[in-house]
């Protein structure tokens, strides 16, 4: 037997032992009490519950406890991923149709699902249908070269790099824009527009396959704090106003060379009215509901770049950037990124900080403030429900005014071993399938 052949023998005979062992006991509880998340906190310390007025000792629990890491990337944990997607959804859900303290009056008013895409830095490998691609070729589903450019080397990298950075800016501006654009549809100022029209939204960035977001978004219209929306803001109005205020948004900044730079949204703005129109979410069925678009739109907050090796981790160094695992094309963005990044004028963008993101600085999933709940107030239910359940298991009643300690340290993060991490993703895949199958929530 070969040196490598025995000492994988050894390990698989000792991580056979380890699985007979009272520890591995211990282990495996710790995966499943965090749904089997790839990177776990796991800390030593105490609970404790004492009584408000007396401080008396009430209950206590001390030992070891394992937190999930509650990362929305799937491409790090699926597992906490899942839990983010779900926590999405119901606050996209309950702009669309109400709950979790929005009033279900919402469903009634204009709502329309807007995409806004990038601009064109050059033509790029494509499926466009019926037509070749630019190259003159046909390309399948999922082929290497889509979304890279026909010509890299006349591709507009610093452009395509600068709109990314400034994508959430351009998003602020074209909402000002919007809400210009209601009032002037209905004859009002944007003062006097504020006591009759309210004009909310839950947006998502999802990359294309050229490297480059596009927003995906409900929008909806809501009249005054008492009053519905004017009968004269209609979808078709909102969905004109929502072109308008696409068109008329421009940001300036600067090349490198000093060289002005517009920018602006691609020409591609999708609108449709959820209300009244089928949209296709890319799965045949065109009859859409507010659960299943809350869903479509959720999904793309736990997704990467698409580029292979990125999106988890920032880059430090240029020997980072030479090692990654990328296409040309990603690996274009991310040095481009790199290098803008080195340079004072452009300090305040951070770009060496977010070259691992292709430059896009924003949050995944945004929303206006008056569109529904938070993800702050989704957990703070979530935690209050866990401490009550815990208080009960306790023996305590709803109405003993208690005062809660915690006091922990972490041990470590994530797993030991290559082989427990495999195991960890194991569990993680039979929790998440039967879940899915008795379609429990995340």
């Amino acid at each position: 037997m070969t040196l490598a052949l025995q000492t994988r023998a050894d390990n698989e005979a000792a991580l056979a032992r380890w699985m007979r062992s009272p520890a591995y006991k211990e282990w495996r509880a710790g995966v499943e009490s965090v749904k089997g998340c790839l990177q776990p906190v796991r800390l030593s310390g105490r609970w404790e519950v004492r009584h408000a007025a007396t401080g008396a000792l009430v209950a206590s629990r001390q030992g070891r406890v394992w937190a999930a890491c509650g990362t929305r990337r799937a491409a790090v944990c699926p597992t906490c991923a899942d839990r983010y997607a779900a926590d999405a959804w119901h606050l996209i859900h309950a702009g669309l149709s109400g709950g979790k303290g929005v009033p279900d009056t919402v469903a009634r008013s204009p709502r329309l699902f807007v995409t806004l895409t990038a601009p064109s830095f050059g033509p790029v490998h494509s499926r466009p249908g019926r037509r070749p691609c630019p190259c003159g070729r046909w390309h399948p589903e999922g082929h290497r070269l889509l979304g890279s450019p026909v010509d890299p080397a006349s591709y507009d990298y610093v452009g395509a790099v600068l709109w990314q950075a400034h994508s959430g800016h351009l998003w602020h501006r074209f909402t000002i824009a919007l809400r210009r654009a209601v009032a002037a549809a209905g004859g009002l100022t944007v003062r006097e527009s504020g006591t009759h029209v309210r004009i909310s939204y839950a947006k998502v960035a999802e990359y294309q396959a050229r490297g480059l977001v596009h927003f995906h978004a409900v929008i909806r219209a809501d009249g005054g704090p008492d009053s519905p929306p004017p009968a004269w803001l209609t979808p078709d109005v909102l969905g004109d106003a929502v072109r308008s205020a696409a068109a008329s948004v421009q940001l300036e900044t600067t090349r490198p060379d000093g060289t002005p730079l517009a920018l602006r949204w691609g020409t591609q703005v999708d609108v449709k009215d959820i209300t009244t129109t089928d949209i296709d979410l890319g799965d045949g069925d065109q009859a859409v509901t507010d659960t299943r678009l809350a869903a479509y739109i959720a999904k793309y907050a736990t997704k990467g770049t698409g580029a292979t090796d990125t999106g988890d981790r920032r880059i430090r160094s240029q020997v980072d950037i030479d090692h990654l695992q990328v296409s040309d094309h990603h690996r274009a963005m991310i040095q481009t990124a790199w290098d803008l990044g080195g340079l004072d004028q452009y300090a305040d963008l951070k770009l060496r900080h977010w070259a691992h993101m292709l430059g896009f600085r924003g949050h995944f999933l945004t929303k206006s403030r008056t569109y529904s709940t938070t993800f702050k107030q989704l957990r703070a239910e979530r935690r209050a429900y866990q401490l009550q359940a815990a208080l009960t298991d306790a023996g305590i009643s709803d109405d003993t005014e208690v005062i809660v300690i915690n006091n922990w340290h972490i041990l470590g993060i994530g797993y030991d071993t290559p082989d427990q991490l495999e195991l960890a993703a194991a569990i993680g895949e039979r929790i998440r399938a039967t879940r899915q199958t008795r379609k429990e929530p995340a």
